[in-house]
């Protein structure tokens, strides 16, 4: 055990263990954490529940309000669950936590699949909390465990792993419409779902590794002084503005779909609406990672989240589709580079790799709360009467308030590091 983790990784004259851009665990785990894995399994079918959102709709299950907080308590679990999970990852238990959460994913999965759509709570119940739970179980230590691998490639290596969330939107949601919608329905639709995440999270559990409770290096580390990090005032400030931007970043997630069908534009094109903006955002949570290594990971997620809030205003306009194509393409790109710089960016504040775990699991645990009241607000301002104009303009102008806060902290930064490149 100690033998493999001196490969990956380099040692200091204080016995601090430092990652190295590589070696066979890195590649593995980076794999594991990829595309058709954990994070396709997680992320990806958290990105599709706007498939949910129209079904449940149109089926009367309730309002459209509250059917989004099905989908937003999912996401409040599935990040809240990173402040436990990520001081779990960083005391050595990375294994556990990714068995325990996937066998929760799984289990409720299949208990989803004998709910009746007519049930409220039923679904609330296993796709809410308990789809949330195990996928918050497995994201953030998927995430974490990539510091332990990677230091100057760091952004990058976070940046593929997350797009496995983005090809698990492109699948996800073509393939719940198609069964949904067709002969096989709702109940044998989930179950095809949960039989194929139970595959990916299988080999998922085979790729990953983090590092062993009993690894002396991790024991020997001072313990991280959370105290001193929420003294931290550009870190704080950077968590609330992205904790805004958040706060209205999935409305398009939630009711793109629903807003082609209603709006009458073509109810067909409407089932790939997600797809696409999903499909997009792979080259969003690429491209500015490359470019960020280059400019600084503040610097890079303060012009995409500046992309993003003129896109959500742009929406209003949008009556055709090649409207709705072009938004989707382009937000996907935008917020997709958002969410996948939100996690380096919080790790490049940490002054050791032991403390990543910490800041990651605290600048998680504050901004679910915003994936948990945004969807439910823009539902509310939205109303039964699909009144568009209010949450386009709620959720374009949240977005800007948070990027003013990112910008603040931006300069707060430079100057403590003595560089614009932040």
């Amino acid at each position: 055990m100690h033998a493999n983790h001196s490969d990956d990784s380099l040692t200091t004259g204080q016995g601090t263990s430092e990652p190295r851009d590589g070696g066979a665990r890195a590649w593995c785990t980076l794999l594991g954490g990829y595309v058709w894995l954990a994070l396709f399994a997680t992320f990806g079918y958290a990105s599709s529940f706007g498939v949910y959102q129209d079904l449940y709709t149109r089926a009367g299950t309730s309002s459209s309000s509250n059917i989004s907080w099905i989908g937003s308590v999912h996401l409040f679990i599935f990040v809240a669950m990173g402040l436990p999970a990520g001081k779990l990852v960083d005391k050595g238990y990375f294994r556990h936590i990714i068995l325990a959460g996937s066998f929760i994913n799984i289990s409720s999965l299949f208990v989803l699949s004998f709910a009746h759509i007519d049930r409220y709570y039923q679904i609330f119940l296993t796709q809410g909390v308990g789809v949330g739970l195990g996928s918050g179980l497995i994201y953030l230590p998927s995430m974490v465990v990539q510091t332990h691998h990677w230091r100057a490639r760091r952004a990058l290596a976070m940046g593929f792993v997350i797009t496995g969330s983005s090809v698990g939107g492109i699948v996800y949601p073509i393939m719940l419409n198609h069964l949904f919608h067709g002969p096989v329905g709702f109940a044998w639709g989930v179950r095809a779902s949960a039989f194929l995440n139970l595959g990916l999270l299988i080999m998922a559990n085979l790729l990953m590794s983090g590092r062993h409770p009993s690894d002396k290096n991790q024991l020997e580390k001072p313990k991280s002084n959370v105290q001193q990090i929420l003294r931290d005032s550009p870190f704080i400030l950077m968590v609330i503005g992205g904790v805004l931007v958040v706060l209205g970043l999935f409305f398009p997630y939630f009711y793109l779909q629903l807003f082609t069908v209603l709006k009458g534009i073509s109810p067909n094109f409407a089932f790939y609406t997600l797809t696409i903006q999903n499909g997009a955002s792979i080259f969003g949570r690429i491209i500015p990672n490359l470019l960020a290594e280059q400019v600084g990971l503040l610097n890079t997620l303060i012009f995409v989240t500046l992309g993003t809030a003129g896109l959500a205003f742009s929406l209003f306009g949008i009556t055709n589709v090649g409207g709705v194509t072009a938004f989707a393409i382009l937000y996907g790109f935008f917020s997709g580079a958002v969410l996948s710089l939100f996690s380096p960016v919080i790790a490049a504040f940490a002054s050791d790799v032991d403390e990543i775990g910490v800041r990651m699991g605290l600048g998680f645990f504050v901004s679910s709360f915003a994936y948990l009241l945004g969807p439910p607000i823009s539902g509310a301002l939205l109303t039964n009467q699909n009144h568009w104009l209010r949450p386009i303009i709620f959720n374009g102008t949240i977005i800007l308030a948070g990027l003013l806060l990112l910008v603040v902290s931006r300069f707060m930064q430079a100057r403590r590091k003595m560089t614009m490149r932040v």
